[in-house]
């Protein structure tokens, strides 16, 4: 008789891919209300500009410290620390009079974002088997990049209904809600309470009860019990909190392939990062001279495509876990050749040639999730969040240099304000992000073969 497979990893996994979701949604909550903040607060091009800037910057500089303290406190705990931070930010940003408040307001969306996406990660392997784990992963950014879809036009439209103060409450209510339910739902193992549990010191049957899908199940056959060990000394292993920051970080970054899941993590999603975050707008609309609802449409299509990419690459990454890292080699390739081809375009590329460019851009984002599945093959389970957040530091530091270099650029080229963009001077401006891309494939391949002889002198393989 077939046992029923347990249902309970599906409904955490939903409402923690949920709460990415919503983070997603509060990291981009102002791609598309630029112009709206610029009334709101009464600010220029520039200081619009520090918003993303110090959201990123917050981001990335919390990723190893989250990666420390998801060690010691559990995906679910920051999980909801996250979202309450997120809540606040917005809550901040509604109601801000002047700017200082609402920077203050986007440094709690980003910590509270650093906090999520990560720790959903941790938590998959547990609820997971293996060769699950790369689809999960991938539906997981899948998910994200729909509420990327959200920020993009349904947000701007709430803003512009109801206003900005109702629009950002609206958007920081949703976010309380969800941590109600991360609460009620989320628990980072099975066994493990929920927090709701724990502040109330009772479990409930289901969570006593609940098992990983990569738990096989009952065979019907009696178990065994274990010896007796009254009498064996126990011999325990050291504790991972006394070893220091660095202490930590080396003997992560001591392993190549973590460095290798790194240079992947640094060189897929900056580009995606940098067009959707701030300068894709912009460039549509100042460089190649769109009208701004011709603009959205096609940063619609950048999601849609991501969200697509996601659904393809979870099952070929599964698949083809020994070529995993090529595939995500290949799609950078395929970025840059596109990249270069609208650069060296005489004049303003055509349609279609955008069209390419913006379908072939964001795979980019579900590219880099690769990175996390070979940082879980080489990364000690006792470092495993603090190796996520490494990891995830690479791309968005790569995306926090190239947003600020293509702003010098333009303003180098008396080209930084919207009534002087040009094509010519976009151009020259994005041609900052090819020695980023070859940089990172450069040590992919150096690291790639590292790996390979590291793995071989071990005797280890893929997982």
């Amino acid at each position: 008789m077939r046992t029923a497979r347990p249902l309970l990893p599906w409904v955490v996994w939903g409402i923690a891919a949920l709460a990415y979701a919503v983070a997603v949604i509060n990291r981009s909550s102002l791609s598309a209300l630029g112009p709206a903040a610029q009334d709101h607060f009464g600010i220029d091009a520039t200081l619009l500009s520090m918003f993303a800037m110090i959201q990123l910057i917050v981001y990335a500089a919390l990723q190893i410290p989250v990666g420390v303290l998801l060690d010691r406190f559990g995906a679910t705990s920051m999980i909801l620390g996250g979202g309450l931070l997120m809540v606040a930010g917005q809550a901040v940003m509604a109601t801000a009079p002047e700017v200082s408040l609402a920077i203050l307001a986007r440094v709690l969306v980003g910590a509270g974002d650093a906090c999520t996406f990560i720790s959903v990660m941790r938590m998959l392997p547990e609820w997971f088997a293996l060769r699950q784990l790369a689809t999960v992963s991938q539906l997981t950014g899948l998910i994200g990049q729909a509420g990327q879809l959200v920020s993009v036009a349904p947000l701007a439209a709430l803003v512009g209904a109801i206003g900005w103060t109702g629009g950002f409450l609206g958007l920081a209510a949703c976010g309380l809600l969800v941590v109600l339910l991360s609460a009620l739902v989320l628990r980072d193992r099975p066994g493990d309470g929920t927090a709701l549990e724990r502040v109330l010191g009772r479990k409930g049957r289901l969570s006593r009860e609940a098992r990983s899908l990569a738990t096989p199940p009952p065979t019907g056959v009696a178990e065994v019990s274990p010896p007796s060990t009254e009498m064996i000394p126990v011999v325990r292993e050291p504790r991972v909190r006394v070893l220091g920051f660095w202490s930590r970080a080396q003997r992560l970054l001591a392993l190549p392939g973590v460095r290798l899941a790194y240079w992947l993590h640094f060189t897929s999603p900056f580009a995606v990062n940098v067009f959707l975050l701030l300068w894709g707008t912009p460039f549509l609309t100042g460089g190649v001279g769109l009208s701004l609802p011709t603009a959205g449409g096609l940063l619609s299509l950048t999601v849609l495509s991501s969200m697509t990419a996601g659904l393809l690459l979870g099952p070929l990454s599964s698949r083809f876990v020994e070529r995993r890292v090529w595939i995500a080699f290949g799609i950078v390739v395929a970025i840059m050749a596109v990249w270069i081809a609208v650069l060296l375009w005489p004049g303003t590329p055509p349609l279609w040639l955008l069209v390419m460019l913006l379908v072939v851009t964001p795979i980019g984002g579900p590219a880099s999730m690769i990175s996390f599945e070979v940082a879980r093959s080489h990364t000690p389970r006792s470092f495993a969040g603090f190796g996520t957040g490494l990891v995830n530091t690479g791309g968005f530091t790569a995306s926090l240099v190239v947003i600020l270099l293509i702003g010098l650029v333009l303003d180098l080229q008396g080209a930084g304000s919207p009534e002087s963009y040009s094509m010519g001077a976009f151009k020259v401006a994005f041609a900052v992000q090819i020695p980023f891309w070859l940089f990172g494939l450069t040590m992919i391949l150096i690291e790639s073969r590292r790996t390979k002889g590291w793995m071989q002198e071990h005797g280890r393989s893929l997982r």
